[in-house]
């Protein structure tokens, strides 16, 4: 199916990637062989000549980053540190973490976990060659790293020593009745404490380690779901106080802020008090939709198209912001946030970032940048440059 032509042909047709691709990324392509992308890179180039608005992108692996950064990206608005513990062994050690019944035991599992998270940030700050890069603390319920499965939890058991019915026992009361809204983002860090020591210690020991290559390094640590001044008080303090430890262990000066996600209407309101410790504000658009309208994304396919249809709304504010409600409480964010901290930074790191008429909303309400996933950013570099030329 060509969906740009709407043509569906019958049979298999040969395909390829695009021959930006091929240059940007594959790098298979010498760039003097393809008109198509000497004319990408030209429009891009002008696009930068305009746009006042920065364009960063979310991203999670080193492999990510090099492609958003070939594809114009000025650093990560979001690396999901929730990612990195799915992978390989470590979910074995971060499942360690979540039976623990002590935090001496939390502490060692922890401790396995540690080594892992900051080669991950060693191989993105490094491939962001100086470029900022904007990381959450762990935000998803932890549930969902336990196996629901029985057969899983037996499979898990045999491998870690425990009896079954324990593994059980804990995903029981792990259980939420509304997870989105439960135990999850800032909730955990202030619940279990180590766990942002461990994030944090990871960070600043991977700075400390690509500094000594030569390579800047600018984290912005970002503390997720955000509601009560005190949740990030209490957040900063841990952040603040691994950053000393590590900056005397390895004698390095770490350059450095931390920050929220704007994804829950309170933390909106009351942003002129979150701005006397938060040094940025990011806008998590797809949670600050959902609990804004009081919709869930992941259900509203039943009668959103039925909404659009009445004219209840004007297009799917999962996919463009709506600028009426959710865009109301950013710029309530934006005021406040301002009239504590002048020169507070203000992003957005929701699915909003990639998505032209919400860029332009953006870059209005005077934003310092959007962030969005690799692919998307050359559309958000467009989409900037014509907000810019549009205002």
């Amino acid at each position: 199916i060509d969906g740009t032509a709407g043509e569906v042909f019958a049979g298999e047709v040969a395909t390829a990637p695009s021959e930006i691709v091929q240059v940007l990324v594959d790098r298979s392509l010498d760039p003097k062989k393809s008109v198509t992308y000497q004319e990408y890179a030209k429009l891009m180039k002008w696009t930068d000549e305009f746009r006042t608005l920065g364009v960063r992108t979310n991203a999670d692996t080193p492999e990510q980053v090099a492609n958003a950064v070939a594809f114009g990206a000025e650093g990560i608005g979001l690396c999901r540190t929730e990612h990195m513990f799915f992978e390989g062994n470590r979910i074995d050690a971060m499942r360690e973490m979540i039976l623990a019944g002590t935090k001496d035991e939390r502490a060692r599992a922890l401790a396995k976990l540690l080594p892992y998270q900051r080669g991950d940030f060693v191989g993105i700050f490094t491939a962001l060659k100086g470029l900022p890069a904007t990381i959450r603390f762990l935000d998803p319920p932890l549930h969902e790293f336990l196996p629901a499965d029985h057969a899983q939890q037996n499979e898990l058991a045999n491998k870690l020593g425990v009896p079954v019915e324990q593994i059980s026992r804990r995903v029981h009361e792990l259980h939420e009745f509304n997870p989105m809204l439960g135990h999850r983002g800032c909730r955990l860090g202030i619940t279990f404490p180590e766990i942002s020591e461990m994030q944090a210690r990871a960070i600043f020991e991977a700075a400390a380690e690509v500094q000594a290559k030569g390579i800047k390094v600018h984290p912005e640590i970002m503390i997720p779901l955000v509601g009560f001044p005190r949740e990030l008080k209490l957040q900063i303090d841990i952040v603040r106080r691994v950053a000393g430890e590590v900056a005397k262990e390895r004698g390095r000066k770490f350059k450095y802020l931390v920050g929220t996600m704007i994804e829950i209407p309170r933390a909106a309101l009351l942003a002129d008090q979150i701005a006397r410790d938060a040094e940025f504000f990011s806008f998590g658009t797809n949670d600050l939709t959902q609990t804004t309208l009081g919709m869930s994304r992941d259900d509203s396919g039943s009668f959103l198209p039925a909404y659009a249809e009445l004219d209840i709304v004007g297009s799917n504010p999962f996919a463009t912001i709506d600028q009426k409600g959710v865009g109301r409480l950013m710029e309530i964010t934006r005021d406040l946030g301002r009239k504590t901290r002048p020169d507070i930074k203000l992003g957005i790191c929701g699915e909003h970032g990639g998505e032209p008429n919400s860029v332009k909303f953006c870059h209005r309400l005077g934003l310092m940048y959007v962030s969005c996933s690799p692919f998307r950013i050359p559309i958000a570099r467009l989409a900037a440059a014509q907000a810019a030329l549009e205002s």
